[in-house]
């Protein structure tokens, strides 16, 4: 019997410009990514700990396959938490990942999993 797998897409984060002004520290093109569960950041480029704060939440959901009518699977473009900064941040897919069941978790796998759809 093989090993249960799943995927998870790798995320690229980009800092965007808005339709306002920043009026935080945020640098254009600023970014790091997401593969699997590590985030990488680019050396010598700031990315701010209160955008990074408000967009983590999303990250975990936009690395899955998704349906097709889910709002998380049509909305990349993320707005700046700071509502007076115009400041976006674009997330991208860019590759897929398979992780094997036993590297990420030892729970067992449940027969009547009430998670599974």
């Amino acid at each position: 019997m093989t090993e249960p797998q799943f995927s998870l897409y790798d995320l690229r984060v980009e800092t965007i410009e808005g339709d306002k002004p920043f009026v935080c520290g945020h640098e254009i093109g600023s970014a790091f990514e997401v593969r699997g569960e590590n985030l990488f950041f680019e050396t010598d480029k700031p990315f701010s700990l209160y955008a990074l704060s408000a967009l983590l939440p999303l990250l975990p959901t936009k690395q899955r396959p998704l349906n097709e009518y889910d709002w998380m699977a049509t909305d990349h473009v993320i707005a700046c938490p700071d509502p007076h900064c115009g400041a976006r941040f674009r997330i991208s897919r860019i590759g897929k990942q398979v992780f094997t069941r036993s590297d990420t978790t030892i729970e067992p796998l449940l027969e009547n999993n009430p998670w599974k759809e």
